[in-house]
């Protein structure tokens, strides 16, 4: 890399598809770096190149397992070490973030635990995307910016789907002010799902509020991970009346059996972006990039610019 380039991008194991991506639209190479591996499972990390005095952007999404989470921390805590001027982990999915409050007696805030963890590494600097909830921000006390998908899904709607009757629905009441913010962007109606659980990962009853007759439903979630709750919202709707049904979801966790419960739904089109790797066969899913996005927020982070107009809604 250039010795003028001010900023250096580098990237973890299994981010690096995405890092890639970011630095081609930075039109900068990525960094090069060494994770060893030993026989017991540790690993160690180490820069092959020169970071003293350069802004480092740490590019590492923190889903399961925890090997990413640590290995974001030793990336973090040996940028330190090498004298890096400023340390930015750019991590596009903030594992643990369901776990943002103490819902029931005798329960870890997981997100507040993370929050310590990356600040107490040595991070100066956090650039994320949609957040499970947004007072996750407040958790740090280094700025945080906070992206949103909503620009890339929105041009997606308007540019690929040609839908005459849209209207945005939430399979949760949690997600309702998402799903009103487009609404109100799009001008559309939108209806809510009301679900009980008896446990997690399992939806135990779900109602509409709201009418879906002869409308093109378009589900709008932050992530999903088993597919229970979005695929059960979705054929509901259809059940309703409904003339068709899509998703968009800005985190494709997708564990088992996700992708055979989209594949077997009601819906006709499930969305995401590629914050997390999603290598599963599933005709249904569609996989939009945020690395453009994410390499104009690192390029006005170094140049000093705001970065609000980033944001649709």
């Amino acid at each position: 890399m250039s010795a003028q380039t001010p900023f250096l991008v580098f990237s973890g194991t299994n981010t690096r598809y995405l890092a890639e991506k970011i630095c081609k639209s930075l039109g900068c190479p990525l960094g090069q770096m060494n994770i060893q591996h030993f026989a017991d499972g540790e690993f160690s990390v180490s820069y092959e190149e020169s970071i003293r005095g350069r802004d480092v952007f740490l590019v590492q999404s923190t889903f399961p397992n925890a090997d990413n989470l640590m290995e974001l921390l030793l990336m973090i805590d040996a940028a330190k070490r090498a004298s890096a001027h400023s340390i930015i982990a750019v991590i596009p999915y903030f594992g643990w973030a369901r776990q943002d409050r103490k819902d029931k007696p005798r329960v870890a805030i997981g997100a507040k635990l993370i929050a310590d963890m990356l600040s107490a590494a040595g991070i100066d600097r956090l650039i994320t995307m949609d957040f499970h909830a947004d007072q996750i921000q407040g958790f740090f006390n280094v700025p945080v910016d906070h992206l949103y998908a909503s620009s890339i899904f929105l041009d997606y709607i308007k540019n690929n789907l040609s839908l005459d009757n849209l209207c945005i629905a939430t399979p949760d009441v949690g997600g309702t002010k998402r799903a009103s913010s487009y609404a109100k962007y799009l001008g559309v109606p939108m209806v809510i799902c009301h679900k009980s659980r008896l446990r997690a990962n399992e939806v135990a009853e779900m109602r509409i509020i709201g009418d879906v007759e002869g409308l093109d439903v378009l589900l709008v979630d932050d992530m999903v991970d088993t597919a229970g709750t979005i695929t059960k919202a979705a054929n509901l709707m259809l059940e309703n009346g409904a003339k068709s049904v899509r998703a968009i979801a800005s985190h494709a966790v997708m564990s088992d059996p996700a992708s055979t419960r989209v594949d077997q739904s009601a819906l006709s089109e499930m969305i995401f972006t590629d914050s997390i790797p999603y290598s599963k066969k599933c005709d249904k899913v569609k996989i939009l990039s945020v690395a453009d996005m994410f390499a104009e927020a690192i390029r006005r982070v170094c140049s000093g610019e705001s970065i609000s107009s980033l944001y649709v809604i």
